[in-house]
């Protein structure tokens, strides 16, 4: 139903409509308090570069998190993550993730980032909180927020934004009468524009998401996905249908594609019975992360890779190895006790 209002033209769209006015009159007026100085800014003495997204829904943008950080640490940077940790609750924040630390705690995508990189992961609500407490822990280079775009409360030096490039901004109306959480006009004031699939537009970075074997999620074993037998395919992502087509592009046909909602709690009893002992039950690598507890020997999940062009990549990470070199200049050794207020600068 919601697609069809974003994307679609339903008719509920005008009922809908004078909600976005609000909501885009309230983000306009919270913004604004940060620019007037109303609002405190934290700013850290390494560089923060934001990976966001304008729309709501899944967009591609953890495997460019992924992405940016493994290009990163091949350079030799030091690199930490901080996310909000949605769809997890832990009993205090900020949470530093490790591998006791589960989805239920931190959220999917960071145990996944977790998992997939070994770079040091925290979550909070506040992400000034997060990226206190890691530069407390270790000396970093960079920060990379996944997610945070609207997150105004934390100075960032870079911006980049990823755009599912076949649904592009639907409607473009704010929330909830479209899918925006900011109008199209501000992919202006950033670094880059980062398009998954589709078509990139003049100035846009194409980017595309390649799949690799999969992997037994109790074994670790790993084949191709479209030698695994009857499969039955589930997805708890914001857009399952992109996971769906991706199996099809691969020769997988499913005997059956089951769709949840992103950041889905699992339990065992409710995935069991999707796949019988000689069926596959087959799944993404954020849905695994919440699964191993509870795994089945005929449960396997498709890891995914964002594939940027290669000239394009120098271009992308230029200016966060300047970032780098200019804060390393200028603040030397990290010290500890950055996790107070009082040990946070802001920026007006």
């Amino acid at each position: 139903m919601i697609d069809r209002i974003w994307f679609g033209g339903s008719r509920l769209f005008w009922l809908l409509l004078p909600l976005s006015w609000i909501y885009g009159l309230a983000s306009l007026l919270i913004k604004l308090g940060y620019r007037l100085g109303w609002r405190k800014i934290y700013r850290f003495p390494v560089p923060v570069v934001v990976v966001g997204n304008l729309t709501a829904g899944g967009n591609g943008k953890t495997p460019v998190v992924l992405w940016l950080v493994e290009q990163l640490q091949r350079r030799g940077w030091r690199v930490g993550v901080v996310s909000r940790g949605y769809g997890g609750r832990a009993e205090r924040y900020p949470l530093l993730l490790d591998d006791t630390t589960t989805s239920r705690q931190a959220g999917d995508e960071p145990v996944l980032i977790f998992q997939r990189t070994r770079a040091a992961v925290a979550v909070a609500p506040k992400r000034a909180q997060a990226v206190a407490a890691l530069l407390e822990r270790q000396p970093l280079d960079v920060i990379i927020t996944d997610d945070g775009l609207q997150h105004h409360a934390l100075a960032r030096d870079i911006e980049w934004v990823v755009v599912d490039g076949h649904r592009r901004f639907g409607n473009g109306w704010w929330l909830p009468a479209g899918p925006m959480r900011e109008r199209a006009g501000r992919l202006d004031s950033v670094s880059a524009v980062i398009v998954n699939g589709g078509d990139a537009l003049p100035g846009e970075v194409p980017m595309r998401l390649v799949p690799g074997d999969a992997v037994n999620l109790t074994s670790g074993d790993t084949r191709p996905a479209g030698q695994l037998p009857a499969v039955v395919a589930m997805a708890g992502i914001g857009h399952p249908p992109r996971f769906f087509a991706t199996l099809r592009a691969l020769g997988v046909v499913a005997e059956r594609e089951v769709p949840f909602g992103d950041h889905q709690a699992y339990r065992a009893e409710q995935l069991i019975p999707l796949a019988l002992p000689h069926q596959t039950l087959l799944m993404t690598e954020k849905d695994a992360v919440k699964c191993h507890a509870f795994a089945q020997a005929n449960w396997w999940y498709l890891p995914v890779n964002a594939q940027l062009p290669e000239q394009e990549t120098s271009r992308l990470l230029a200016p966060i190895e300047q970032a780098i070199k200019t804060f390393g200049a200028k603040s030397g050794t990290i010290a500890a006790g950055l996790a107070a207020d009082n040990d946070v600068t802001t920026r007006g």
